[in-house]
């Protein structure tokens, strides 16, 4: 350590005691301090073995951030350390301390420490935004330099007896660094300490100008909406605003440069991993163009990966903003006791590694007819004033949560629970909406067609009406009886194979019992049509005469077929009698059609 005036002494001296009177008695007997710098985040951990030199017992005990490094604290956890691992995290709650800078936490020991007894505890910090470029601006080719700048010591209340820090680098390069202590560099870690006796409160600058090409990617603000259906699904959709906040790109960028040298930007960012739940299907990744189909998805055993590659690579400076959205199976998140129910899911997502998020809104849409909500945090929140969201089939809304936090870190990606009523009997509102809305359909559609509206009646067109009633009975009445015809055609051929002359004679009696019924029934609608006053009667007449002539066509063709078995007529002369018939009947069924046709 180096030398200190008198005065300086006298004042650490005076802290000292100051300290010593409020702090209970705790001295940090041995610290071992780990700054971590290899990323853009500075990470710092520190295992403490506190010691109670007080006549009392202690409850609790105060962690202290220095007041240049408060504004960015994104995380600060504290556990107790076992003999091989943490034996559980402590709770933390934001405190004050008289005539002293900075923020102070109080955390609450798993049991009274005893005089004379001693506690390793173990504390975790994490900061954004602390690596400053230096220089600020650089160009394609250059490789990017950061400055750090902290504490030599652990920032606490209580004296400190041993410390030693360790400070781990991006890189084997460093520009500069302070000397305190005759600090051992070795490759990508310089060691500090150990520093002995260390007053309360005690600071010293640490500065660190070193090479830190990793990505310095910032979220500058994320919306994350998560909508809640009992019909089996969730669907989370996230909008972000990225950017790149290291050392601004001077100059022009070269694509071939960047594409043909391996250490061309070296700094920029051209993809990161997304990591979403195992569950995750359905995936979309967009922004306002559309699609973004260089991005790759794999499916591994416990989680979904999605690379994220933007349309170009982000330098220093340089944002993009994009859509990703998925579904998942709400029985894996969603549980239930009768009406009672449990969303249990994280509030934020792996977006990339030592992720940085400066601005984050949640947007939880529930079902419609949920009630009695509320919400527990792993950490605190703003909640913002719940709103309304309508969908498909909705009629007084969804309810939604929404929650606000700024500058999130990985330590924030932990489940957040909603609990609240539902009544399963708003389930069927849906379905039957949409039976409704077809009933109320399909009976306008029925009085519609049914009713006549029309203030004043259209004798006309009631006349219309049934005429044309009448002559579609007509047509069927005639297709009907030239159907007889072609029925006796069959009894004849089979008359002439099997010689069977009661068969024919059966058949000859069917065909002019059936054809007198329809004849007549024609004949009574030809009355109807005439009582009209339309002139298809008379069509409907002629339709008649030309009928009689192709039944007498029919039996002069019955008695042609007997004279041929009977062998009174031969066989030429029968075909060539067959042929005449046929044609002189197949001439009157079309100017049967064509009147048909024209009714």
């Amino acid at each position: 350590m180096t030398p200190r005036s008198p005065a300086a002494v006298l004042v650490l001296l005076v802290a000292a005691l100051c300290s010593r009177t409020w702090a209970g008695g705790l001295v940090n007997e041995d610290v071992k301090r780990v700054v971590d710098l290899s990323t853009h985040l500075a990470k710092i951990s520190a295992e403490v073995v506190l010691s109670n030199q007080g006549s009392s017992a202690v409850s609790s005990f105060i962690l202290a951030v220095e007041q240049e490094l408060a504004p960015h604290l994104a995380y600060i956890g504290a556990s107790v350390k076992g003999d091989e691992e943490d034996d559980g995290t402590l709770d933390l709650q934001q405190t004050t301390v008289q005539g002293n800078s900075g923020e102070f936490y109080k955390v609450q020991l798993p049991s009274s420490l005893s005089p004379g007894a001693q506690l390793k505890v173990k504390v975790e910090m994490t900061f954004s935004h602390v690596l400053m470029p230096f220089p600020s601006h650089i160009t394609q080719a250059e490789r990017q330099l950061v400055v750090f700048q902290g504490n030599h010591y652990l920032y606490s209340p209580y004296p400190t007896r041993s410390q030693t820090t360790k400070v781990r680098l991006a890189s084997k390069t460093v520009e500069s660094y302070t000397k305190l202590g005759s600090p051992n560099k070795n490759d990508d870690v310089i060691e500090y300490g150990p520093f002995r006796d260390v007053a309360a409160f005690s600071e010293d600058t640490m500065k660190i100008h070193y090479e830190n090409n990793s990505p310095f990617l910032t979220i500058s603000s994320i919306t994350r909406i998560i909508e809640v259906s009992h019909w089996g699904n969730i669907a989370v959709e996230e909008t972000i605003d990225l950017r790149h906040t290291g050392a601004m790109l001077k100059g022009p960028f070269s694509r071939y440069d960047y594409q043909r040298q391996s250490d061309s930007g070296i700094s920029s960012v051209k993809s990161f991993k997304t990591i979403l739940p195992a569950s995750a299907q359905d995936v979309y990744y967009r922004d306002e163009i559309g699609n973004i189909s260089t991005s790759h998805l794999q499916v591994l055993d416990d989680s979904v990966e999605v690379e994220i590659r933007p349309r170009f690579p982000l330098f220093g400076g340089w944002k993009t903003h994009y859509i990703i959205g998925y579904n998942l199976p709400s029985y894996e998140y969603l549980y239930t006791l009768g009406d009672q129910y449990a969303l249990k899911m994280r509030l934020i997502d792996h977006v990339y590694d030592d992720q940085v998020i400066d601005s984050m809104t949640v947007k939880i849409i529930m079902p419609e007819g949920a009630k009695n909500i509320h919400v527990d945090t792993p950490y605190k929140i703003d909640r913002q004033p719940n709103q309304l969201h309508y969908t498909y089939l909705d009629t007084f809304g969804r309810p939604v949560l929404v929650a606000t936090k700024n500058n999130l870190v990985e330590q924030h990606i932990q489940d957040v629970v909603v609990h609240y009523n539902f009544n399963k009997i708003l389930m069927l509102q849906e379905p039957l909406l949409v039976v409704g809305a077809f009933y109320i359909l399909f009976f306008t559609v029925i009085i519609y067609v049914r009713l006549d509206f029309a203030i004043t009646k259209d004798p006309a067109a009631e006349v219309r009406m049934k005429v044309a009633s009448i002559t579609e009975q007509v047509l069927t009445l005639v297709n009907k009886r030239l159907g007889l015809y072609r029925h006796m055609d069959e009894v004849v051929n089979r008359y002439k194979q099997s010689r069977d002359t009661g068969a024919l004679n059966s058949g000859r009696k069917t065909l002019d019992a059936d054809h007198r019924a329809l004849t007549n029934e024609i004949s009574s609608l030809q009355a109807r049509l005439k009582a009209e006053g339309s002139d298809l009667a008379e069509k409907v007449g002629e339709v008649q005469k030309l009928d009689g002539q192709v039944k007498e066509l029919v039996s002069r063709s019955c008695q042609e077929a007997e004279r041929l078995v009977a062998g009174k007529v031969k066989k030429e002369a029968y075909i060539e009698s067959d042929k005449t018939l046929a044609s002189k009947r197949q001439e009157l069924i079309g100017r049967i059609d064509s009147l048909l046709d024209a009714l």
